[in-house]
């Protein structure tokens, strides 16, 4: 399986893709899309979105994964960040490809083993993880940190949905996911 994982940034987009078979992971390409920062909202935003299209289409992978963003500090910054994610969404979902989605805290839980790692925690283990000879600029160890989550997760979830159990990325008409909890589709087990 060949793995997308973007970090959307309005500044800065990282990108990171990886090919999985079994358990082995093997790094494909990673970069950052800078975005110039003279550019208008709507320039920056197309410029996502132009250049992640072509990310997936030169990469042909078969899935995406990308960041979930929770508030910041500064909620102008979220709204900008949100722009951003959303042209990143709209680019993958263009592609024709399924967008994973994981919280900060799930992909360096992943890749670290703690949810609370530094960043250079990250790119080390990024750079351990896919073998690389130099450790990744940031954007680009997100990215591929994000990719690496759900190389980790895309078994489990797979099990689950063919179990009858319902992920936030499958949900259907008669299931949905809480916090972050899993819910049955069976009702033969006692919950819906």
């Amino acid at each position: 399986m060949r793995i997308l994982g973007v970090d959307p940034g309005l500044r800065r987009t990282g990108f990171g893709v990886i090919d999985t078979s079994g358990s082995k992971l093997q790094y494909v390409s990673s970069g950052t899309i800078i975005v110039p920062s003279a550019a208008s909202l709507p320039e920056r935003l197309q410029v996502i979105l132009d250049n992640l299209r072509e990310v997936a289409r030169e990469t042909q992978p078969d899935v995406a994964a990308l960041e979930i963003v929770f508030v910041n500090t500064n909620p102008q910054s979220t709204l900008l960040l949100g722009q951003a994610r959303g042209a990143a969404l709209c680019a993958l979902s263009d592609s024709g490809l399924a967008v994973h989605e994981y919280t900060a805290l799930q992909i360096k839980k992943s890749v670290v083993g703690h949810g609370k790692a530094a960043k250079e925690q990250v790119q080390e283990m990024v750079k351990r993880l896919l073998s690389l000879n130099a450790t990744p600029n940031t954007d680009p160890a997100d990215a591929l940190a994000c990719a690496i989550c759900h190389a980790h997760m895309a078994p489990m979830l797979a099990a689950l949905n063919g179990q009858g159990w319902s992920t936030a990325e499958s949900r259907s008409s008669r299931s949905s996911a809480r916090g972050g909890r899993l819910r049955s589709t069976d009702t033969s087990r006692g919950q819906e």
